[in-house]
Order: C-alpha cells, then structure tokens, then sequence
C-alpha cells in the first residue's frame, strides 16, 4: 500500500508537531515546515499528496504557497486559520483550496478532512485523467499534452488555434456566435472578433481533410460556427 505524504506549513510548532504525531499514527508519512519559503521549496521538491497550509505566515500567507505552488502541481490542500470571517474562506476556496479548517481544531477532525480530501482527489484524478484527451471522429485534443491529433498523427497548432478549438471541444455540437466564442475564451485582448475567422479558417486547414467542405468545424450561415460530431 503505498504511504501518503502530508506537508503541514504552521508557525506555531506546537500545531505542527500535534498534527504530525497523529497523522503519523494514521499511516501518513509527515512533513513539518514553518514558513511559506520553506513550504514551497518542499512542495515542489517532493509533491506531497496533501497540503496543510496556516493562512498567515510570518513570511508570507498561505494563499501566495498555495497559488505558486498550483502552478507547478495540483496538490489537494487544506487551509488553517485562526480567522473565521466568510472572506478568507471564499477567497481559499475560489483559488481551488480543498477546505478549510478554523482553529482551534482537534487532531481528528484534521485528519478526518484529510481523508475525505484525499478520496475525492483520487476519484477527480481517474475522471480528470479521462477527460484530458478529447475526441470528435478521427480529430483529438489531449489537453495536458497540449496537442492536436488528426487520425493519431500530431498537427502543430498555435497556441491561440488550440484555445479556440478546446472551446469547440467543450461545446462540441452546439452551434456557438463570435461572441460566445469570444466569451468562453474570456481573452485578454489576444483574440478579437475580427480575427478569430482568421484562426478558424487556419485551423480548418490543418484539421479538415477538405477545407471547401469541413467535416469538423462547420459554418451555420447567419449564426456562427460548431463543431460536428461525426
């Protein structure tokens, strides 16, 4: 069975060594830092399974440990806070945070949570896993890889084309307006309304296998464009 990793971040070390001993007790195998400098270098270094994270540090917060941390691994993460006002727990869970624990706590409640995260995480890994690659006919997108498929051979594609066909993907066989396309990109200013025919019509001829009559991304005359399933 192979033995779970916790990283508990706490500048009180009490805290740590009370949810350490206990979690070890559970089978865990624990981690104790005490500053968000040393959390991160940790989390990075060794990806735990879980992250117990104290909300104020005394170099930093917990949500700037967890923020920079997501952007290399998805690492489920349990918040720990002596405030209990609804911002800082709208704010930790917006960000993706897993839950929320308010001091004082006991042991068992902490690890209980932990539990309960950790089984939801592996349960959303095995659906996450089977949802990174996408399929329409013969044409794939694999989202973690970044990459278009064309009857199992790699298409090159730019970064804003890819964009623009994950949201065909997601809304496959709806038929979508420019600016629902523009919408559910929520672009920055990269993709205009005057440009994305341009990216489509790019698109279409490195996917399609007739360009003057598109099996996959079609043109509904008057509204806008959808993506056919076969």
């Amino acid at each position: 069975m192979t033995i779970r990793h916790v990283l508990i971040t706490d500048d009180e070390p009490q805290i740590g060594e009370v949810l350490s001993a206990y979690l070890q007790r559970e089978g865990f195998r624990v981690s104790v830092t005490g500053t968000a400098g040393e959390a991160m270098e940790l989390a990075l270094r060794e990806r735990p399974d879980l992250m117990i994270l104290d909300l104020t540090l005394p170099d930093g917060s917990g949500l700037d440990v967890f923020r920079s941390v997501q952007t290399e691994a998805r690492i489920p993460t349990i918040f720990l806070t002596a405030r209990s006002d609804e911002v800082d727990r709208i704010v930790g869970l917006e960000l993706g945070a897993d839950d929320y624990v308010t001091k004082p706590f006991s042991p068992r409640e902490v690890s209980a949570r932990v539990q309960a995260v950790l089984r939801r995480a592996g349960r959303n890994t095995a659906d996450e896993r089977a949802a990174e690659v996408m399929r329409v006919g013969d044409l794939a997108l694999d989202v973690e890889a970044h990459e278009v498929r064309v009857n199992g051979q790699p298409i090159s594609v730019t970064r804003a084309e890819f964009r623009i066909l994950r949201a065909f993907f997601t809304h496959a066989g709806q038929v979508l307006t420019r600016e629902d396309l523009l919408n559910i990109l929520d672009d920055a200013g990269s993709i205009y309304e005057r440009t994305l025919d341009r990216h489509i019509n790019n698109l279409r001829r490195k996917i399609e296998p007739d360009v003057e009559n598109p099996k996959y991304i079609v043109t509904v005359f008057g509204v806008g464009y959808k993506l056919q399933r076969p």
